[in-house]
């Protein structure tokens, strides 16, 4: 009987995650097809960001600054400080780039205890969009900066025979970027999942507060903070 009881109980787990990775359609477009859940909730967050943006940024001040301006200016300062620290004052052109990315990454991994909404993170597709994209950024932050030609002969540098390792991980970087991310989203539904299933309810509330809320901005600090990493790299 207990045999049986592990055995829904671990059914019931399979069927809850295999729910959770399923992507539904939402609605359909003529041009685009059928439009996931993760795309609308991105198009959400999407849109509250560029509504905050405009909101926040409304009678900005020289002088006698209110809070709520001497915070994003703290926050902003403290972002471009962190970013220039890793890829140097002389490539913050990207930093826009890094500091819209972990703000999507933070909205995205705390909305669903906030909100309730799925996390796009939780879609390899996002995640695979997201890390092609930093990919992108992280070669061409080489080739602008040293020219196409150097970009092309660090392959075989220090010798010839090591350009293929060097090829492969222009394919790994992005790679270990999507897995990282959604590996961790995907493990930390699962311990909370299980943590349910075998311990009281009052239990798994300060667990939450770490998978759902602090885990999530983690691995957006982790993902840009690589990002950075790949890109200083790239850029020497």
């Amino acid at each position: 009987m207990n045999s049986s009881k592990g055995g829904s109980n671990t059914g019931n787990l399979v069927d809850t995650l295999m729910e959770e990775l399923n992507c539904e359609t939402v609605f359909t477009l003529p041009v685009l097809g059928g439009i996931s859940e993760s795309v609308v909730v991105t198009w959400i967050i999407m849109a509250v960001l560029v509504l905050l943006s405009i909101v926040l940024v409304r009678n900005l001040r020289v002088e006698n600054p209110g809070k709520v301006q001497l915070a994003l200016e703290a926050g902003i300062g403290w972002a471009q400080d962190f970013f220039e620290g890793i890829i140097g004052k002389e490539n913050r052109r990207y930093i826009p780039y890094l500091i819209t990315v972990l703000l999507y990454l933070a909205f995205s991994n705390t909305i669903a205890p906030l909100f309730g909404f799925k996390p796009p993170t939780k879609d390899l597709n996002v995640t695979a969009g997201l890390a092609i994209m930093s990919m992108c950024l992280i070669e061409y932050s080489g080739i602008h900066k040293n020219g196409l030609k150097h970009w092309v002969k660090h392959f075989a540098q220090p010798v010839p025979v090591v350009a293929p390792i060097m090829i492969l991980e222009v394919i790994i970087r992005p790679l270990s970027l999507c897995m990282r991310l959604f590996g961790n989203m995907l493990a930390g539904f699962v311990v909370m999942e299980l943590l349910k299933t075998i311990v009281p309810l009052i239990i798994p509330i300060p667990v939450s507060f770490y998978f759902d809320i602090f885990d999530g901005l983690l691995q957006a600090y982790v993902f840009v903070f690589l990002t950075g990493l790949f890109m200083n790299e790239e850029m020497e």
